[in-house]
């Protein structure tokens, strides 16, 4: 009787400590196999989108600290208009049916994405700053209109660069997993030649769901 309650109990340990490397499998599996579906039920919209939102609108506030002239010319309209944009993109492509969406059609760019990955490049100094001042004194300090264009822009190169990358970017076979506290737990490796760290937190004591996405 004792070694049986002593096996039950290693059994419940194994158990509880490897969920997340399960949760991972089945998460990498759903990946490999297009299931948008069980990936867009692994998330924690209401945890992730907020993060995204929060890691991109600080990128930006750094980028355009090392653009004294922009930021003189654009000012606080600018930073606004930049980061309304980014909540925007944030929350139309982090939902359950746009990750669906682009897992089962394998990465293929659609309109959430293309304004998301634009967000990205805003907020990551992949805007020409050079034509942005040009544009802000040729429509004479006007920031919606500078913004728009600059916008078009960009998602126009990112769209090239998304599809590009959805054909030739690497992933990642053997992504490193590790705890990062009892309930947290960090998936990392390259999603189409993307650095992405994804982070689990435990629901209940086996359940697993993602609750942050690291962006590079």
């Amino acid at each position: 009787m004792k070694k049986l309650l002593v096996l039950l109990v290693v059994i419940a340990v194994t158990v509880y400590a490897g969920s997340p490397y399960y949760s991972a499998y089945q998460l990498k599996n759903a990946y490999d196999t297009n299931d948008g579906a069980a990936i867009a039920a692994a998330i924690d919209y209401e945890q992730v989108r907020p993060s995204v939102q929060t890691q991109l609108t600080n990128q930006f506030a750094t980028t355009i600290r090392s653009y004294p002239l922009v930021a003189e010319l654009g000012g606080e309209p600018l930073i606004q208009a930049a980061n309304t944009f980014i909540i925007k993109a944030v929350n139309g492509a982090i939902t359950a049916q746009n990750i669906e969406t682009v897992i089962n059609t394998q990465g293929q760019a659609n309109i959430a994405t293309k304004e998301l990955a634009a967000a990205w490049a805003i907020a990551s100094n992949q805007v020409n700053l050079k034509n942005l001042i040009q544009n802000l004194i040729i429509h004479r300090g006007d920031i919606d209109a500078v913004v728009k264009d600059q916008m078009q822009q960009v998602m126009q190169k990112q769209a090239a660069e998304l599809e590009k990358q959805a054909v030739q970017g690497n992933d990642s076979d053997k992504p490193a997993l590790s705890y990062c506290g009892i309930n947290c737990f960090t998936i990392s490796g390259q999603i189409k030649g993307y650095p992405l760290t994804i982070e689990m937190q435990r629901q209940g004591l086996i359940e697993w769901k993602i609750v942050d996405i690291v962006l590079p």
